[in-house]
């Protein structure tokens, strides 16, 4: 039994994080020369490639796509954590990442692809016929990619250390310089090719790890994910809040969390960008059934894995502890360590570990991509150089996916909170900025300019103060509590939404019913985004409403 250790050394008796591992090693570093190949051959010359993948692409490679887009380092290692940490409260994670795919696919993929634009900033200063509200899209763009991405780098940084018995922060730099260097070479054409690499790549490494587990440990056989119910049942045992509800966070905290992560799946800009890469509006919807298949097979086993990985930490760790004092960055890693403590050979291990990477990669690449579009078509090409030829655009987008990829590396060196926690702060900021105005501009076609401003500046105001009073501020001021303690209870950083998102729905319906309807030729686009006609490839609901209107001044 081990009692009484050091944090930091049980951090390193539970990780091997120590030594090079040749066999994993190879296995990553085959894996990102495979990726740099892909983002060569199919490197980009036309920015409709470089934004929308010239609309080529088939609804299976595309939900493929969604699903690796979607599998990041919070889904691969982060969810599975959770669970085992939080136990049901975790679980707000997997209710409220899968439900948001069904509102999508109701309300919104169809009507996006029908709208026919590059990027979700495009929609909104269409929409909304508004240079400004463009802008305050692109900033909000920028600002989600840059917050998710940091939680991806430092799920790189964690499997490098594994890998290549470096340390976290030369894992970091590392992986992100590779994953720059093949985005900003491929642009979305390549990158949708490597997503589907990615993909399958990572489903192949978790499932075969979950299975793995199971059978050496004489858990499961066939199905761990039915199978697992003894080793629920003792997990619970151990650490009562692996099933009891609310234990570790009230019920306003779990719904909190489980809708703001469902309004914020429809409002991340890197994924309504995948329903514009497609050929029409019946491709859209089965890309987006085809992601929901995807990521939840991946899904359907971290529950799986927080009970084995658990009781394999409570065994092989802390000796009968229990596990719920895991250390943040072992949690992080648990998908990993689970494999570990069964004593599966290390180039299996090694695998599961190649799998987070390449999660990892793949949601950073989407990031990316859409970050670049937003400052070089959005802000560059919209807002200040209407004429900016093909080689500007590219050379801005380039530069912009440079640049904020160093930005994260750097805040990715000393992330400020966990994983799962990161990219929920992300969605969070989706939740209540965007999905009000995506939502409201496709189906109300009254919604007006200044609705949508007043709207949108509403929930950047709540969304991003909610991060900064209890996450930013206390981090790096060691502050160890929030700025306001009440205003965190009701509006915390990593599930503002269920209070923004009311709040800016209605903020938008007030100030549209008191302001100027929109023009005709913006309604019209409204009525034919939801028109049963069939769309060509190239068209757009403009080009199919098109009839002489005016479009209005900003």
């Amino acid at each position: 039994m081990i009692e009484a250790i050091d944090p930091i050394v049980m951090q390193e008796t539970a990780l091997d994080v120590g030594d090079f591992k040749l066999i994993p090693a190879l296995t990553v570093v085959a894996m990102l020369v495979l990726f740099l190949a892909v983002g060569y051959l199919f490197r980009v010359a036309a920015v409709d490639e470089l934004w929308v993948a010239g609309r080529s692409i088939g609804s299976i490679e595309n939900g493929m796509a969604i699903g690796a887009n979607w599998m990041s380092a919070a889904s691969y290692l982060g969810v599975a954590s959770l669970i085992a940490l939080s136990g049901y409260f975790g679980l707000a994670y997997v209710v409220g990442w899968t439900t948001g795919y069904f509102i999508l696919l109701i309300f919104l993929a169809a009507q996006f692809r029908r709208f026919g634009k590059y990027t979700a900033p495009d929609f909104v200063g269409d929409r909304f016929y508004s240079d400004w509200a463009r802008g305050i899209a692109a900033f909000t763009t920028l600002a989600i990619a840059f917050t998710y991405a940091i939680g991806q780098a430092s799920g790189m940084g964690l499997m490098a250390q594994y890998i290549f018995g470096i340390s976290y922060e030369a894992g970091v730099i590392g992986l992100m310089a590779v994953t720059i260097a093949y985005v900003a070479l491929s642009g979305m054409l390549g990158t949708t090719k490597n997503m589907a690499i990615q993909y399958t790549i990572l489903i192949i490494a978790f499932t075969l790890g979950l299975y793995a587990v199971g059978w050496t440990e004489g858990w499961s056989t066939v199905l761990p994910y039915l199978e697992a119910g003894p080793q629920v049942a003792e997990a619970a045992s151990i650490e009562a809040q692996f099933v009891e509800p609310f234990a570790a966070a009230g019920y306003y905290g779990w719904i909190a969390l489980a809708f703001s992560l469902i309004v914020g799946t429809c409002g991340l800009p890197h994924v309504l960008v995948r329903f514009y890469t497609v050929d029409n509006e019946r491709t859209a919807r089965w890309s987006t059934v085809w992601g929901l298949f995807f990521i939840c097979l991946l899904y359907w086993g971290t529950a799986t894995y927080a009970a084995f990985g658990g009781l394999l930490y409570d065994r092989e760790v802390t000796g009968g502890d229990g596990f719920a004092q895991m250390l943040g960055v072992e949690a992080d890693a648990l998908v990993v360590l689970t494999t570990q403590l069964a004593g599966l050979p290390e180039w299996l291990v090694g695998l599961v570990a190649a799998g987070a990477v390449a999660a990892a990669l793949a949601t950073t690449a989407g990031l990316f991509i859409t970050a670049s579009s937003a400052a070089a078509h959005d802000i560059y090409t919209n807002l200040y150089k209407e004429n900016a030829t093909q080689r500007e655009q590219m050379l801005v987008g380039r530069l912009t996916i440079v640049g904020i990829g160093v930005l994260v590396a750097l805040i990715g060196l000393n992330p400020p909170a966990l994983i799962g926690e990161l990219v929920a702060m992300s969605f969070a900021i989706a939740g209540t900025v965007f999905f009000p105005v995506f939502f409201l501009g496709l189906w109300w076609e009254n919604t007006t300019r200044e609705g949508a401003l007043a709207g949108m500046l509403t929930g950047i105001a709540l969304s991003f103060g909610a991060i900064l009073n209890d996450t930013a501020i206390p981090m790096y001021t060691g502050v160890e509590e929030a700025v306001i303690p009440a205003v965190a209870t009701w509006l915390p950083g990593t599930s503002s939404a269920l209070v923004g998102v009311p709040v800016v729905f209605a903020v938008i319906i007030v100030v549209s019913l008191v302001t100027d309807e929109p023009p005709q030729d913006v309604k019209r686009l409204v009525r034919q985004c939801h028109s049963p006609e069939p769309m060509s490839k190239m068209e757009s609901a403009e080009d199919a409403a098109a009839d002489g209107g005016t479009p209005a001044d900003d």
